[in-house]
């Protein structure tokens, strides 16, 4: 019931950002001040309020070993995404985009809120262990498979473009958190107060602007073929599976688990939509795969938390 009542929540908030949409509100171009709102104003703070005020040193530091447990995991999923999509035949113009959305999940702004809703700003920091993992690999092989969609040149996948994209300001301001704890510096209350009330814009605006992204795609649009709903297994079958069959060989603390395996079990990242059309390939694609899998993780997040 904890976990319905906390996905209910997020449902309204993204129903509000539908509606707003829906009477004007927010258009294709206006809704690009939300993400920004979230990525330069609202998390960086956060994540410095909420590591500072909860963690010590000590903590951080057992907590780090929990890395592995991402990154094995999402690297057997990539590896899985290339031969289903060999298997089922996968139409090459969609192969890189079908791949990056079968392993990297929406851990920034489905992951945040969902997380908090259903264990608290304790689980924060685990959010972000596999947020940190999860924008490394997205932002690598991710970026690099959705390339080959399109029709400019594939980029490489270690370059001054993806480094970029890597050190977002998210997480920038998570190093610079975990810094200020390992250095044992106490900040100003204000400095902390501030960074609290920037911080608390972060949940509110990444589902409002999941509901802007929800109106923006033509139900009509979104075909169950094959390979859609292979993506759809992969996210909320196939990885969180993974991460299970894992953390059975790399114990790890049972809070750590349950956030590591809602964490995989979250839609396709929006940023796939983003790349998908800088790339020139079929952006609309990407969208319905992001708008199907945000839709059903308000299905499958409840039934994950009855399950763990």
């Amino acid at each position: 019931m904890h976990a319905l009542e906390g996905v209910i929540c997020i449902l309204f908030m993204v129903l509000i950002g539908y509606y707003l949409s829906r009477i004007g509100w927010f258009n294709k171009e206006n809704s690009k001040i939300l993400p920004r709102l979230v990525n330069y104003i609202a998390l960086p703070p956060y994540m410095l309020w909420n590591l500072t005020s909860s963690f010590d040193k000590e903590h951080l530091e057992n907590m780090v070993y929990g890395l592995s447990v991402p990154l094995i995991s999402m690297l057997i999923n990539f590896i899985i995404a290339v031969g289903v999509a060999k298997l089922l035949k996968v139409n090459p113009k969609h192969r890189g985009t079908f791949c990056a959305a079968f392993f990297c999940s929406s851990t920034l702004f489905v992951g945040i809120p969902v997380n908090q809703a259903l264990f608290g700003d304790i689980s924060l920091p685990y959010v972000l262990l596999y947020f940190l993992i999860n924008v490394l690999l997205f932002w690598t092989i991710g970026n690099y498979s959705i390339s080959t969609d399109g029709k400019t040149a594939s980029v490489k996948i270690i370059s001054w473009g993806t480094l970029k994209s890597i050190f977002s300001p998210p997480l920038i301001g998570f190093l610079v958190a975990i810094a200020v704890v390992m250095s044992e510096i106490h900040l100003p209350i204000f400095i902390i107060s501030t960074a609290k009330y920037l911080g608390n814009m972060t949940t509110p605006l990444s589902m409002i602007f999941i509901g802007t992204v929800m109106y923006s795609v033509n139900l009509r649009d979104i075909k169950l073929t094959k390979d859609v709903l292979a993506v759809v297994a992969g996210r909320f079958v196939i990885s969180p599976l993974v991460v299970i069959i894992v953390v059975h060989f790399i114990p790890i603390p049972d809070l750590m688990k349950r956030v590591f395996v809602i964490q995989s079990a979250l839609p396709v990242m929006t940023q796939a939509a983003i790349v998908s059309k800088i790339y020139e390939a079929d952006s609309e694609y990407a969208a319905v795969l992001v708008t199907l899998t945000t839709a059903l993780s308000l299905i499958a997040i409840p039934i994950y938390m009855a399950v763990l």
